[in-house]
């Protein structure tokens, strides 16, 4: 069955923040210990390109995109985030949430999309290569979670569309 993809709203936030919370819980998807309020949330992450993905009336997962940057030069680049539900992983709704995002960023003039991912989170790695995401770097010891240091994987997409 092929979820519903729609913008998020204010009131898909105790869902989207549930989803975020096994997120957080798992250990490799965010440094972030504590689950946000929905205006910290909000503040964090830009209007446009906020997605869900609903089966049977529940969201099974969530997508949105944050500024990397303050200044206007960097206006077209985002960075990635997408959390999917436990009780829906391997339904390839990843995939669907992430190929609509591209085609409403490039709608939106973001020409280039940056993720940061663990790199014991292969899942994350494979679905970003899947739709043209590469590495471009490896943060080593760039931040302690729990005490230990993480590295991370820098990965991006030029869009073909937008910003030539």
């Amino acid at each position: 069955m092929k979820p519903l993809l729609r913008p998020m709203t204010a009131a898909d936030w105790p869902s989207v923040a549930e989803i975020y919370k096994q997120g957080i819980e798992g250990g490799n998807a965010t440094f972030q210990l504590e689950l946000p309020t929905w205006a910290e949330w909000d503040k964090a992450h830009l209007q446009k390109c906020r997605m869900v993905a609903e089966l049977n009336n529940k969201i099974a997962g969530w997508i949105a995109l944050s500024p990397i940057s303050g200044r206007s030069v960097f206006v077209g680049v985002a960075e990635v985030s997408i959390y999917i539900s436990n009780q829906y992983q391997g339904q390839k709704i990843g995939s669907q949430l992430l190929n609509e995002l591209i085609n409403e960023s490039e709608k939106e003039n973001i020409w280039t999309l940056e993720s940061k991912i663990f790199p014991e989170n292969n899942t994350s790695i494979r679905l970003h290569e899947k739709f043209g995401f590469r590495i471009v770097g490896y943060r080593n010891r760039i931040g302690k979670m729990k005490n230990i240091w993480r590295n991370i994987v820098v990965m991006e997409r030029r869009s073909e569309k937008t910003g030539l």
